[in-house]
């Protein structure tokens, strides 16, 4: 067995042994889903969030893919798409780093200490700089009402069903909406 193989074995065993729900998607060790809970003392306390994860067949030479599932208003970490913007994770990524150590430092971390002048979410990024009340309202307002464990439970699943619904009406449907919204452009 290679050496990455049997690191990310090794990885994946570990967070399986750990404390955090790990659930492999269709038993292969390099794709997964953690079940994350937000930092206590901070405005993401009380939340939990569902972390993609995926790792490179060069891991550990190469950083995993962590995204979040379900929604998280945090200048460093993109809104729709989940995308976490991490220097430990996208440049200075060691092999002596493993997967335990994203979730018990690096992510935590990252929710405890933003970094508003790298943002990914601009919004928030520009909220917490000029308004750190109303920042840290919002991050609790998105804790409630995204990071519940229902909706960790749902993240990701619309995303599929979305993928089946997609289909040549809904591409007519919009072309309708076009041509009726043209029309009214004629009428002014």
């Amino acid at each position: 067995m290679s050496s990455p193989k049997r690191r990310i074995e090794t990885d994946v065993m570990k967070m399986l042994m750990s404390d955090y729900e790990v659930t492999l998607v269709n038993d292969n060790m390099q794709e997964f889903y953690v079940r994350f809970k937000g930092p206590e003392e901070t405005p993401f306390s009380g939340g939990l969030w569902k972390i993609h994860v995926e790792l490179p067949d060069q891991y550990p030479y190469k950083s995993p893919s962590i995204g979040f599932m379900n929604r998280i208003f945090h200048p460093n970490i993109d809104e729709i798409s989940g995308s976490v913007c991490l220097d430990v994770i996208n440049q200075t990524w060691s092999p002596m780093y493993d997967m335990i150590n994203i979730f018990e430092v690096f992510l935590p971390q990252l929710l405890r200490y933003p970094n508003p002048t790298d943002p990914l979410n601009g919004e928030a990024a520009a909220l917490m700089m000029r308004e750190p009340k109303s920042y840290e309202a919002k991050v609790k307002e998105y804790v409630l009402k995204y990071a519940s464990k229902d909706a960790a439970d749902e993240a990701g699943e619309e995303d599929e069903s979305d993928d089946d619904m997609s289909s040549v009406g809904s591409y007519e449907a919009n072309d309708d909406d076009e041509e009726e919204a043209a029309g009214n452009m004629d009428d002014i």
